[in-house]
């Protein structure tokens, strides 16, 4: 069917891995002929991509699905397709469930995209399913995110199976992308202006593995440190059992790289590592958070951690806690455990809901002082920032430092003048929530 003058809408939920995908789809539905619009109202289409990672994603995700079936309801949007983890995980369920979506594409169909756009076009139903463990489709993308960087996934799935998580089931077993492939994307990135790269996977460090039988991370990082154009990488996520002599080496005399590193540890307690089915032992964390610290100067360090997981009385509590005290991690994430159906942690006895937020806010508390001394640890250095562009409000520049990671982290604002999507020097004069603040380096 010919798709010329026919909208889309896109709303991509979840992760950056997503993101990506969605930026991909985004690039087929341009090349098939459609148009991009900003808002679902008055599409011809809607593409959902969607999170299911834990209940909070899933309700975001069905909210939104049902936001456009009223739009759709009210004759406002022609067709709704769902993509993404969602559709994934709930694949023989989710059209009985949401009758209104029009069609449903599983984690390894996003090629699929414009098959399904003219199916629903035609008014033809449509459901595609393959493996989700197949190798990682090489789609150019449409990249969405910047002025001056993008994310650069270098693998697919999982192999870790941690006992409290359902991505293994959803995005399938670890693949790793090529090389070569991973290096002509980040080429093409470079030639157009991208100058931080954000390494992504659900673990890097796991990088080669499949494919060449070894660690490759520190040998990727070699090679894209060597492209013309790319000044910082910056990888999410790594993994302690993964870590060799070679990866922390090269994280600490490659200077392209930022001293800035992802790695989950979700606990401290050996008795809930094991239950939860993680790699490694709290001393282990401790030897190499202790390692990195020595080896890389500047460092920061950010994780994610789970409040209330199966095991986690008051005891264990609190040496997560004491953990958090001595280790002084510049950046963490905590959220409250959620069981997820289809798990081994959702069958084991835990904490409720209410009990985990009381102690996932507790380590907020305990973290807001490390993070403002860090802060401060700023004022009157000057810094390099990836300026991303101007701010109506406070009428200065924005940007990122080497401590930021996008939507996570904080930013530096300052005064210009600012050139959207380069690195400037920043001289820091002051902070406040988080945020840093000061004025440009005189050239």
């Amino acid at each position: 069917m010919e798709a010329t003058n026919k909208s889309f809408a896109m709303i991509s939920l979840g992760c950056a891995k997503n993101l990506v995908n969605s930026e991909q789809m985004l690039y087929l539905m341009s090349e098939a002929g459609f148009t991009l619009v900003p808002d679902p109202d008055g599409a011809d289409l809607v593409i959902v991509n969607t999170c299911g990672f834990i209940d909070a994603a899933k309700s975001e995700a069905i909210d939104n699905i049902l936001e456009m079936a009223e739009l759709k309801k009210a004759g406002r949007l022609g067709g709704i397709i769902v993509t993404g983890c969602l559709s994934e995980r709930y694949k023989d369920t989710i059209l009985n469930e949401l009758p209104e979506i029009d069609a449903v594409l599983g984690i390894s169909n996003f090629k699929d995209i414009v098959f399904a756009a003219n199916a629903v076009m035609e008014r033809r139903a449509c459901s595609l399913f393959s493996d989700q463990s197949a190798p990682v489709d090489e789609i150019p993308r449409v990249v969405t995110t910047g002025p001056g960087w993008a994310y650069l996934r270098i693998a697919e799935g999982c192999n870790n199976f941690c006992a409290f998580c359902a991505i293994p089931f959803i995005r399938g077993r670890y693949r790793s992308r090529s090389m070569e492939n991973i290096l002509e994307e980040a080429r093409d990135l470079a030639a157009h202006g991208v100058k931080e790269l954000i390494v992504i996977a659900q673990d890097i460090t796991r990088y080669g593995t499949d494919l060449y039988g070894k660690r490759c991370l520190a040998e990727l990082c070699r090679k894209l440190s060597e492209i013309e154009g790319i000044e910082w990488l910056r990888l999410h996520y790594l993994y302690v059992d993964q870590f060799d002599e070679e990866l922390i080496d090269e994280i600490a005399n490659n200077p392209r790289i930022v001293k800035y590193l992802d790695i989950p540890i979700q606990h401290i307690n050996d008795q809930i590592l094991r239950r939860m089915n993680r790699r490694g032992t709290g001393a282990d964390i401790r030897r190499l958070f202790k390692t990195l610290r020595e080896r890389v100067p500047g460092l920061v360090l950010r994780t994610s951690l789970i409040a209330g997981l199966p095991g986690e009385g008051e005891a264990e509590f609190e040496e997560l806690c004491e953990f958090l005290r001595e280790a002084r991690i510049e950046r963490v994430g905590v959220f409250p455990f959620s069981p997820e159906e289809g798990t081994p942690a959702a069958q084991m006895e835990h904490a409720d809901y209410e009990e985990a937020q009381r102690r996932a806010d507790l380590i907020l508390e305990l973290q807001a002082p490390i993070m403002e001394d860090f802060c401060r640890s700023f004022v009157g250095r000057t810094i390099d920032v990836l300026c991303e562009g101007f701010d109506e409000e406070s009428q200065s520049f924005y940007g990122r430092s080497y401590a930021d990671s996008p939507d996570i982290d904080g930013q530096v604002f300052f005064d210009g003048p600012g050139r959207a999507g380069d690195i400037q020097r920043v001289v820091i004069d002051d902070t406040d929530d988080g945020l840093l603040f000061g004025h440009l380096e005189e050239e």
